[in-house]
């Protein structure tokens, strides 16, 4: 018998109360650690990623877990090994990891320092770091600094995103304007170009309505009043003393 039917028949005795306890585990699990979804150590191999994964879902299978939110579980540990698995997202999620660790490790040598019980126990034993790299209080530690870590980058991240969203709203709005301005200038000149022919129409008519003079001769210009009625010439004005 394979390890998969072996695997089915353990879990087909597993009680309801068992399936329903993962389903919480995960469900309670810090989403941004998919080590966390599996309940795997930070050094797991992939392989160990997709034997933990089999063993897990065969647990809270929706199909034989009847919690009401073991489909949410389910699809949880589907994405965790989908990222751990994945070289890009594996590799940003030890970086966090490894910064984790060296974060304790520097912190723990500044307090052996100033311990001078501790440093003396140190010279003594040169493997204390080592040792306590070892200890359930090292890997509570490391687990919490690297929630702290990956939170602080989710945080960045989403806030860059947002800023990112917002710069890309504000040049998509500038497009728009910019377009629209110039399918109004466009609108006008076409609007212009098409009344053309009319303003050329109606300068010509003008140009040709202008005024004439009544009579087909030349243009005479008019008689001025005298004093004399028969004269036809200006005679000056007579100064009466």
């Amino acid at each position: 018998m394979d390890d998969d039917a072996l695997l089915k028949d353990f879990f087909a005795e597993v009680s309801g109360v068992e399936r329903d306890n993962e389903v919480e585990r995960v469900l309670s699990s810090f989403k941004l650690n998919p080590f966390e979804h599996l309940n795997l150590s930070f050094d797991s191999t992939p392989e160990e990623v997709k034997k933990q994964y089999r063993k897990i879902s065969l647990m809270i299978h929706p199909d034989k877990c009847h919690h009401p939110r073991a489909k949410e579980a389910f699809a949880a540990i589907a994405k965790a090994q989908t990222t751990l698995l994945d070289p890009d997202e594996r590799g940003y999620l030890l970086q966090q990891i490894n910064q984790a660790k060296e974060a304790i490790i520097k912190a723990k040598k500044k307090e052996i320092k100033r311990d001078h019980t501790a440093q003396l126990l140190s010279l003594v034993d040169k493997d204390a770091l080592t040792e306590f790299l070892k200890t359930d209080e090292f890997q509570a530690e490391w687990k919490k600094k690297t929630r702290e870590l990956l939170t602080e980058h989710e945080w960045r991240r989403r806030k860059m995103s947002l800023r990112i969203s917002e710069e890309e709203g504000r040049l998509h709005k500038e497009e728009e304007e910019t377009r629209d301005m110039y399918k109004r200038k466009r609108e006008e000149n076409e609007k212009w170009e098409n009344t053309r022919e009319n303003r050329v129409s109606s300068w010509r008519d003008f140009q040709k309505g202008g005024k004439k003079p009544k009579s087909g001769g030349p243009i005479k210009p008019p008689k001025l009043k005298t004093e004399d009625a028969t004269k036809s010439y200006i005679q000056r004005p007579v100064i009466k003393r």
